[in-house]
C-alpha cells in the first residue's frame, strides 16, 4: 500500500455506504462499494443483506428496504469474503465513517482498513462555516446528484456512495471511467 506521505493518486479507494435495520446495535441490510483507482470512480457493487433481526418502522421510513425484501438475500457471513476482497488494501471512505465501520466491523470480524477518508471531516475542515454537514445538504448544495438516475434515492446504499465518491478527492480530478458509468452503476445484488 502507499505510505501516507504518497500523492493521493498512490492509493486504491474504496467509497462505502451501508444501511441498518435500525436496531441498537445496527445490523447490515445494504452495502454499496464504488473502488477509485487512478482516479477513475468505477462502477457501484451493491448487496442487500438479510440481517438477524427485522427492520424497525423508523429504519424503513428512511431507506424504504423491507423484511420481506431481504428474505432471500445473504446473510453477512455469507458474503463476508466479497466484502473483505472489495475493501481489502484500499482507503476506506465513508460520509461518517464511524458508522459505516462500525457496522461492518461486526459484521466482518476482525475488519479494520489501514487507513480511512471520513467525508464529514473533511467537509467540515475543507468547507468551515456550513449550516450543515449532512450528506443531503451537500449533495444539495454542490449538485452531486445531478448526472444519477431517478430511480436511485437518498439514504439507499448505492446513492450515498455514488454521491459521496466524486469529490474525493476534492477538485476535478476524479472522473467516472466513461460517460456511462455513474448513468448505469452496473450494481449487483447477489
Amino acid at each position: 500500500m502507499a505510505q501516507p506521505t504518497d500523492s493521493w493518486m498512490a492509493y486504491d479507494y474504496a467509497v462505502v455506504d451501508v444501511e441498518g435495520n435500525g436496531q441498537q446495535p445496527p445490523d447490515l441490510v445494504e452495502v454499496s462499494i464504488i473502488a477509485i483507482k487512478d482516479a477513475l470512480i468505477g462502477q457501484a457493487r451493491t448487496w442487500l443483506v438479510c440481517p438477524p433481526r427485522p427492520i424497525t418502522p423508523m429504519a424503513r421510513r428512511f431507506h424504504r428496504i423491507t423484511d420481506d425484501e431481504l428474505v432471500d438475500a445473504p446473510t453477512a457471513a455469507d458474503i463476508d469474503a466479497e466484502l473483505r476482497r472489495a475493501l481489502s488494501d484500499k482507503v476506506f471512505v465513508a460520509h461518517n465513517a464511524s458508522v459505516d465501520l462500525g457496522v461492518l466491523g461486526r459484521e466482518l470480524p476482525g475488519f479494520q482498513p489501514a487507513h480511512v477518508l471520513d467525508t464529514l471531516k473533511l467537509a467540515r475542515r475543507l468547507l468551515p462555516g456550513r449550516a450543515s454537514y449532512k450528506l443531503g445538504a451537500l449533495v444539495d448544495a454542490f449538485g452531486l446528484a445531478e448526472d444519477l438516475p431517478a430511480d436511485l434515492m437518498p439514504h439507499r446504499a448505492t446513492y450515498d456512495a455514488l454521491v459521496c465518491a466524486p469529490p474525493l478527492p476534492s477538485g476535478d480530478v476524479c472522473r467516472p471511467r466513461a460517460a456511462h458509468t455513474r448513468r448505469t452503476h452496473g450494481c449487483h445484488s447477489p
